[in-house]
């Protein structure tokens, strides 16, 4: 379980390197479509940030993966500038890939193609209350 000042820090992380990797640092993804970051987790000494990176739209994900640790430390470096008032230590980024998209999209397509027969129709006929007069209703 994450303390407040994890949540608080992993929160600052994840606002300020989307704003680094959308607006400092653009010129990483050669064009490409910058990475959005789907979560951040910190450890309790707040030493290490482990960042999580949604790469959606194309198979080059473990291209542009390894592109931006190549960059970590040119990342870390603006991020730095970033929150030098709010943080003491600017935390050790890891990064790595988020495919949980991808695997919700998996798994509908999976769960689309099954064939589930439809229940069958209920008989009155076997019902026993068939002849009984209903009861009156106490709850609308």
């Amino acid at each position: 379980m994450e303390s407040k000042r994890q949540q608080k820090m992993a929160s600052l992380l994840q606002q300020e390197l989307a704003q680094v990797l959308q607006r400092d640092l653009p010129h990483l993804f050669s064009g490409g479509l910058v990475p959005s970051i789907s979560t951040v987790k910190v450890t309790p000494d707040l030493g290490v940030a482990r960042v999580y990176l949604s790469l959606l739209l194309g198979t080059d994900a473990p291209e542009r993966l390894a592109a931006i640790k190549e960059h970590t430390k040119e990342i870390r470096h603006a991020l730095g500038k970033r929150i030098r008032n709010q943080a003491r230590v600017v935390p050790e980024l890891v990064f790595f890939h988020d495919d949980s998209a991808a695997y919700a999209a998996h798994m509908d397509t999976v769960l689309s193609k099954l064939d589930i027969p439809a229940p069958p129709p209920e008989d009155a006929e076997g019902d026993d209350t068939a002849g009984e007069t209903p009861r009156p209703r106490l709850f609308k």
